[in-house]
């Protein structure tokens, strides 16, 4: 009944604490979220600004800045950068027109407006100014004695070195922060910041820097296990002392050395107790933790090998097919069956090798890879194509098969008298983006995250084996970039091919 008691009292203060915060939130702040859980983005964005703005003539800064991030997100959303910026150089000139603020407050309040800065340039893929912002933080948590800021700032530099491939300076500046939290005894710290940066790669689909992460993380478990028990079996041991100690001063009361001794007695039981549960507790984990480390090595040798062979199984049938009538549906649905199976096989097998870029004239290239489909079109379809006279760096082969295979499923499904775009809109210094839309019958919402995966239904082959869309987007992400469908679209289907320079 105790046990139940505590857990009600503890439900309780945990729905208290929560109805707390949301009312801490002014009107303007839940106006803006409830507009943005609407899907109104541009209201949201608006409200958030009026949000900040009213939080910071009420001194309330640190709602002002969740605010100012919020707003700053949705225009990125929207690939406005520009207005991102000026909206957090609005927001540090606010920071320091405000003479209540002492100058360490002000730099911890600088420190998270320049964070956003930092997080906008990771996403435009520019690693000097990326490091800039992470210095001018490390500046901003000094100045501000907040050790939260430094080990923050410390956390993004190590994520920093990750992404951008200095793998070496990461785990330097990782293992500084985990020495750091361990010293302090902050375990719960140090677990949750490993576990983020497993998440991050995990995210990201960076096997290697998951299999890093993920390799650190049980080392260091392991000695803060150890670490932990030596603190129990220390502190178990101080206990002792004093007890000792007590008993010798109160030598003179029997009655008080009796329970002392009881008491010690009682103290050894639960060290002895503690250290088996721990023994056990520990023993187990690591083995645990050696499993799933071998088994995700495992896994990612089977999924080479598995590839490997799929591929070298169909290039020993192509040979055999292609001395049987080609003319023939089904066995040309298998010869095409084949070719995508290697293709596929071998964007997998080589999604670490770096593509070869060269220069590309886009109106021209566009036209180019339009021309292959006029004769698909079905009656009174327009084929429209915007792209300006400019250059960029691509690689061609990859673009031109994507925009091809798109172009040409957009010809099948795009009903007489329809329209079909091809538009070109660069995003960023390095950031560039292909669409491809129709007016055809659209794809319906629940199969939209599917039509990338391959082998997920059994195909007619002779109507499509399924595996386009699926090489379409290993090519895009081989390329540091995606292959999308936008939700926002809905005349039809537009695919979004993004690529990052």
């Amino acid at each position: 009944m105790k046990k139940i008691f505590v857990l009600c009292l503890n439900l309780f203060l945990l729905v208290a604490v929560a109805t707390a915060q949301e009312a801490q939130k002014s009107e303007l702040h839940q106006q803006a979220e409830s507009a943005l859980s609407n899907s109104h983005p541009i209201t949201a964005r608006y409200t958030f600004v009026r949000a900040y703005e009213d939080y910071f003539n009420k001194g309330k800064f640190q709602q002002g800045l969740e605010c100012v991030a919020k707003a700053a997100s949705l225009h990125i959303s929207e690939n406005e950068y520009k207005e991102a910026f000026d909206l957090l150089t609005n927001a540090d000139q606010a920071i320091n027109g405000k003479p209540q603020l002492s100058d360490s407050q002000k730099d911890g309040l600088h420190y998270q407006v320049s964070k956003e800065r930092m997080n906008i340039y990771m996403r435009l893929r520019r690693p000097q100014s990326v490091l800039e912002h992470i210095n001018q933080m490390e500046r901003y948590a000094e100045r501000s004695g907040n050790e939260e800021l430094k080990n923050d700032a410390l956390y993004n530099k190590a994520i920093y070195y990750y992404t951008f491939g200095d793998n070496a300076k990461g785990n330097a500046v990782f293992k500084e922060m985990a020495n750091k939290l361990t010293a302090s005894k902050e375990y719960d710290k140090v677990d949750k910041v490993y576990q983020t940066l497993i998440d991050n790669s995990r995210r990201s689909n960076n096997a290697s820097l998951l299999a890093q992460s993920y390799k650190s993380y049980i080392a260091w478990k392991d000695s803060a296990n150890a670490l932990k028990v030596a603190d129990e079996i220390n502190a178990l041991k101080k206990q002792i002392s004093d007890s000792e100690a007590a008993i010798e001063e109160k030598d003179s009361s029997l009655t008080a050395r009796q329970v002392l001794i009881v008491g010690l007695f009682v103290v050894l039981a639960a060290l002895a107790a503690a250290l088996i549960i721990g023994a056990v507790v520990l023993l187990r984990f690591v083995v645990l933790s050696r499993k799933q480390k071998k088994m995700i090595q495992m896994a990612n040798e089977n999924n080479a090998l598995k590839a490997k062979f799929i591929s070298n199984i169909s290039a020993q049938l192509e040979p055999t097919l292609k001395k049987i009538d080609s003319t023939k549906p089904e066995v040309k649905a298998l010869l095409d069956f084949s070719k995508h199976i290697q293709t596929l096989s071998e964007l997998e097998n080589n999604m670490d090798e770096v593509v070869e870029l060269e220069e590309v004239q886009i109106q021209q290239f566009c036209e180019e890879v339009t021309s292959d489909i006029n004769s698909l079109l079905k009656k009174d379809v327009t084929l429209k194509v915007n792209a300006p006279k400019m250059s960029a760096q691509l690689n061609r082969d990859y673009t031109a098969h994507i925009l091809k295979h798109l172009l040409h499923n957009a010809a099948i499904y795009t009903p007489e008298g329809g329209t079909i775009w091809l538009d070109y809109k660069k995003r960023g210094a390095h950031t560039h983006q292909f669409l491809v839309g129709d007016t055809g019958c659209g794809i319906p919402e629940e199969k939209r995250d599917d039509i990338f995966k391959p082998f997920l239904e059994i195909h007619d082959l002779t109507k499509g084996d399924g595996l386009g869309l699926p090489t379409c987007k290993q090519m895009a992400v081989k390329m540091n970039g995606d292959l999308t469908i936008d939700p926002e679209f809905t005349k039809g289907t537009r695919f979004v091919l993004e690529l990052h320079g």
